[in-house]
């Protein structure tokens, strides 16, 4: 009988095992054609391109490490901005560019459905904004009172439970060894590792063929959870990135990464 056990026990860790090796080996044959390529050219020329009624590029766009600078700012984001007095996240900062520097309308861009029009525009840059930061090691700030606020309420919002099925963040990413049918469900309490969780993000989703920004990915996780949709760049979904983000501290960054 023990031997029987320890067989099917043995058994069960393989499959285990095999199923998360069979999706990692599917990820690596994908990486040297990885379409997120396509969005991160788009993404630059968005940068360098004059729009808006300001006909303006968004070259003097502080992302947090001065206007213009956009290698290494990806793995300090979120962050406090003085300008704005607000912790934000990329998304948000891009946003407040697009608007006090472009002149384009915060509300077009906000309430368009992802993936369309302006939202679009949004992912493509985060997709190259991301790039830049690629192999860089995590390492958000926390010096400012808000930046430790929001890690704090971030936290809340990972443990917080509730709609229909009382689910939260973390009934899927508080353990280790968690899966979901066949798809590893990394701890986002702690550091997972390089390339894993709040570091693989932005990422290609081959199974819709879109690319997804961590708002985005942050948004199908509230549906998953039968929340309401939080609104783009809101404070609950910024401060979860902060407390992901802190999470990962010198964890390297993959983004923009591909996903099944």
């Amino acid at each position: 009988m023990a031997a029987t056990v320890l067989m099917a026990a043995a058994f069960s860790a393989h499959a285990q095992k095999s199923s998360a090796d069979g999706i990692a080996e599917y990820r690596k044959m994908l990486e040297d054609g990885n379409p997120a390529e396509l969005f991160e050219a788009k993404g630059e020329n968005l940068w360098k391109q004059k729009r808006g009624p300001k006909n303006a590029t968004l070259q003097q766009c502080d992302l947090g490490l001065g206007p213009g600078v956009v290698k290494g700012a990806w793995v300090q984001l979120p962050r406090w901005f003085a300008d704005t007095g607000r912790v934000q996240d990329l998304e948000s900062r891009l946003l407040t560019c697009m608007v006090t520097l472009q002149g384009l309308n915060a509300d077009d861009i906000t309430k368009a459905p992802f993936g369309r029009g302006e939202q679009a525009n949004m992912e493509a840059l985060a997709a190259w904004i991301s790039a830049e930061s690629k192999g860089m090691k995590f390492n958000l700030p926390q010096a400012h009172a808000e930046e430790r606020r929001f890690y704090e309420l971030g936290k809340r919002a990972f443990f917080f439970r509730g709609g229909t099925h009382d689910f939260s963040c973390a009934a899927c990413h508080s353990e280790d060894g968690k899966r979901i049918r066949l798809q590893d469900l990394p701890n986002l309490t702690k550091n997972p590792g390089n390339g894993i969780g709040f570091a693989a993000w932005p990422a290609y989703r081959v199974s819709s063929g879109e690319m997804w920004s961590m708002q985005r990915r942050l948004n199908d996780c509230f549906r998953q959870q039968r929340f309401p949709y939080p609104g783009f760049a809101s404070d609950v979904t910024v401060a979860l990135g902060v407390y992901m983000g802190v999470n990962a501290k010198g964890a390297e960054s993959i983004a923009p990464a591909i996903k099944r």
